[in-house]
């Protein structure tokens, strides 16, 4: 029986996305390029046996259109054999593209496989593809009368749903902030950040984290998302979430190596996880960020365990209240669930972070002598991902 074992996985530092952020000198082929190149040469592969490119971008439009994983593997140098393909599952996109890449290797379609992403949401701001134009059309907008709403609303539905306090909320951020000082500190994520030349000098941390935040700091934030007609549509809703609580707009890149495991012993290429399972799910798309529960529920019954014997989590921090809420729903201890800090502290672009999930879920696994993992995505639009992997 043929596994999709996953070889290495390496980043970017994550930068602020905004015109003076660490990396927003950069184009984005360029960025990804040299995740690719850094990724091929440090596993020594032949690059010609790469089967496929698959990347995951958010907003196709300007410097990241035309297929940008295509225009990475030329930039990077790699044989014009190499085939690329570029896919939008929104922030799910390089989680989506792994489990692609994987199916694939399982299916007999593919044997060496690179997945990935790419966000820079400096210098193509999100919703840059839609024009200014209606994306939805009149069929939608006729089933769901007001039409869909920014994730931020659905965050702010989500923590009034589920009586989640400001407190809470802010509460669960500083824990992100100290987690992921901590995990920087002791290095645990070291091998997995490809330090890059920009702006002059060279990139080596995430630029998000705020090591002097505080509840206090965090407290005296203002309410991000607050809009009053919004409000008479959603009377439950007193603005809880702010640019604290939620996750950060960023720019990166990351690559994921897959590997035929057959192949990968024949290559001399060392395993460290499979990727066993997979689910996607739609939701509400009202609600829109609940879509993590039912997807893990969903991932644990395909892969026959419980929550119980997952050893570690990665469910995306796009906003506080949604990992809270998840984390309430499936009845998992707190300890277990992104203890090397999240996007919240980190960053999200959106295109990339995928990989960061399966980095990190990769280095708590190996620092917990831990054997399952899951990690979860939720989407715009109601949707999730979660992918099972199994430590070897």
């Amino acid at each position: 029986m043929r596994r999709a074992v996953i070889v290495d996985a390496l980043r970017t530092p994550f930068g602020r996305g905004r015109p003076d952020g660490a990396l927003a000198a950069m184009h984005p082929v360029d960025l990804y390029a040299a995740v690719l190149a850094a990724l091929v040469a440090r596993n020594r592969i032949d690059p010609a046996c790469i089967d496929d490119v698959i990347t995951g971008c958010v907003t196709q439009a300007g410097e990241q259109a035309g297929n940008i994983g295509r225009h990475a593997v030329l930039a990077a140098g790699l044989p014009e054999s190499v085939p690329a393909v570029t896919l939008d599952r929104k922030c799910g996109s390089a989680q989506q593209a792994m489990d692609f890449g994987a199916q694939a290797i399982i299916a007999g379609a593919a044997d060496i496989v690179i997945a990935g992403g790419v966000e820079m949401m400096s210098r193509v701001p999100a919703r840059a593809n839609r024009l200014d134009r209606d994306a939805l059309g009149p069929s939608v907008h006729a089933r769901y009368p007001g039409g869909l709403v920014h994730q931020g609303i659905a965050a702010e539905r989500i923590a009034a749903r589920g009586g989640l306090s400001r407190e809470q909320l802010d509460a669960y951020a500083l824990r992100s902030h100290r987690r992921a000082a901590a995990a920087e500190d002791d290095g645990l994520l070291r091998d997995a950040v490809l330090p890059i030349a920009a702006g002059g000098g060279t990139v080596t941390h995430d630029e998000g984290l705020r090591r002097d935040t505080d509840a206090a700091r965090l407290g005296a934030l203002s309410p991000a998302f607050r809009d009053d007609r919004l409000a008479q549509r959603f009377p439950e809703i007193d603005w809880r979430v702010t640019a604290g609580n939620s996750s950060q707009i960023s720019d990166g890149a990351g690559a994921i190596l897959l590997a035929e495991a057959g192949t990968a012993a024949r290559m001399g290429l060392r395993a460290r996880a499979a990727v066993t399972h997979f689910r996607v799910v739609g939701d509400d798309p009202i609600m829109m960020l609940t879509g993590v529960i039912p997807a893990t529920r969903g991932l644990l019954e395909r892969g026959g365990l419980n929550a119980g014997q997952i050893d570690r989590f990665e469910v995306n921090e796009a906003f506080a209240s949604v990992v809270l809420d998840w984390q309430r729903a499936m009845n998992v201890d707190p300890e277990r669930v992104n203890v090397l800090g999240g996007a919240i502290a980190l960053g999200h672009p959106v295109g990339a972070s995928g990989v960061r999930l399966t980095a990190n879920l990769l280095a708590a696994l190996e620092a917990c002598d831990g054997r399952f993992g899951v990690q979860t995505m939720c989407e715009s639009g109601g949707m999730a991902n979660a992918t099972l992997i199994e430590r070897l």
